[in-house]
């Protein structure tokens, strides 16, 4: 009994503190570095976008994602709305001192759909649909929509010398729930709600700096977000 006693004892020492030190800290304040891109082929329907995202789960130094995507777009004349087929690969490290990291491609279609409240109130909706590869699981899909808010300060426009107010909320659910090896997933994902002052330095390039919370069924985080957005 004595034995059985020591022996649970030692390996509570030695397990016990690494789970703690794995668990996520709520309170501590990431920061994600983004930059997002788009462009058109000689101002026709067909072009480009992407973004390189570098988040992390501290201020720097401790990987999150490392996400690299980019994407063909279509935009039918008279239609209003931008379509995109792309790609992504994303590196996900864990919280804390492990390097370990977890890799994923993922497939996704999107439709972009903007418009125009008043004199100055952008809002734009998007819809999209991915296809997850992830490492030692079973083929993942996933729904997001987000809704964009955009809100100029000192003037009626984006033109430059504009400060705005950007806004949104984005909510993730899973589609197939089994994940391999007798693992699930719940349907609810998760939820990101941003707010975010931002300005235009010149046509066609802006920065934001703003609070992102990210709520998901484990935890919930806040989030530091540095963006360019860049459209040439």
């Amino acid at each position: 009994m004595k034995r059985s006693l020591l022996l649970l004892a030692l390996i509570g020492y030695l397990v016990l503190p690494k789970q703690a030190h794995s668990q996520i800290d709520e309170d501590q304040t990431g920061a994600w570095y983004m930059y997002f891109w788009n462009t058109t082929i000689k101002d026709g329907p067909w072009g480009f976008q992407g973004d390189i995202q570098y988040r992390n789960w501290d201020l720097i130094g401790d990987l999150e994602q490392l996400l690299l995507r980019g994407g063909v777009t279509y935009q039918p004349e008279n239609l209003g709305v931008k379509f995109t087929l792309g790609y992504g690969n994303i590196s996900t490290g864990q919280f804390g001192d492990s390097k370990s990291k977890v890799s994923e491609s993922r497939i996704y279609q999107e439709a972009l759909i903007p418009h125009k409240l008043g004199t100055r109130i952008y809002l734009t909706h998007r819809f999209r649909y991915e296809q997850r590869f992830v490492d030692n699981q079973d083929t993942r899909t996933r729904f997001r929509y987000n809704l964009f808010i955009t809100v100029p300060l000192n003037k009626t426009d984006l033109s430059p010398g504009a400060i705005y107010l950007a806004l949104y909320n984005e909510l993730f659910v899973n589609g197939q729930r089994g994940i391999g090896n007798g693992n699930e997933v719940q349907l609810f994902d998760r939820n990101r709600a941003y707010g975010a002052l931002g300005y235009t330095l010149s046509e066609g390039l802006r920065i934001q700096l703003g609070l992102m919370r990210q709520t998901t069924n484990n935890w919930k985080k806040r989030q530091l977000q540095l963006s360019l957005h860049h459209k040439f």
